[in-house]
């Protein structure tokens, strides 16, 4: 005995009414991983109106036209994780910068920024430090929609271009990363002896395109 119309329609809208109530949590679930640093402003727009849509879709479905038809309408929307990847910050590249000469030790990745538009931000950075005892990071907008980071260490600043604007927890975690540089390089960086060639960098794996040869590394580590 098959099931009656009335009885899909029925179920197909419990289903819906659960889904939304689902949404809903996915809501509350985001907001709180922007509370907590985990995504970026681009990433909680983007899947807060993600799930606004399908919310209104599914209940526009359910009250007027189809109620088993709202299923494949949200399996058609973009998923979740293609908004999260797509909207992650990326960093780029990142440029190294000795407090004592102002002169950059190292650039990893692509940093192809012109010094007549680093240096007044990098000398307005270092004012701000200088006032306000652990001024932090500083992070800004440039024009074209990316994003620089500046953050200031015992011997170097660090300055890291993002493709938008960085969560708080992938800046915490590259300020980690400067202090980590500063501890294994404190003896060259203490004494000035600041070739690039001497220093361990832990920012390697932060930056998509490496300059650093995975098979030599593999080959150091089996050394």
């Amino acid at each position: 005995m098959t099931d009656s119309p009335e009885f899909k329609d029925e179920e197909s809208i419990r289903r819906g009414q659960e889904f939304i109530n689902e949404v809903y949590r996915k809501m509350s679930r985001i907001a709180e991983e922007f509370a907590a640093g985990e995504i970026n402003r681009a990433q909680f727009h983007r899947l807060y109106n993600r799930y606004q849509r399908q919310i209104m879709t599914v209940s526009q479905m359910i009250a007027e036209s189809d109620p088993s038809g709202w299923e494949t309408a949200v399996k058609s929307d973009e998923s979740t994780l293609h908004i999260r990847r797509q909207f992650e910050a990326k960093a780029i590249g990142l440029s190294i910068y000795d407090n004592r000469t102002g002169m950059p030790i190292e650039t990893i990745g692509d940093f192809s920024l012109d010094a007549e538009l680093i240096v007044p931000m990098l000398s307005s950075y270092r004012q701000a430090t200088a006032e306000i005892f652990q001024a932090g990071v500083r992070s800004t907008e440039m024009e074209n929609g990316q994003w620089l980071c500046f953050m200031s260490g015992a011997y170097t600043t660090l300055i890291v271009l993002f493709s938008v604007e960085p969560s708080s927890n992938r800046i915490m975690l590259l300020d980690r990363m400067h202090r980590d540089f500063e501890i294994a390089n404190a003896e060259f960086l203490e004494h000035g002896y600041t070739s690039a060639d001497q220093l361990a960098y832990p920012f390697y794996s932060f930056i998509k395109r490496s300059p650093l040869d995975t098979q030599d590394l593999e080959t150091e580590l089996d050394e």
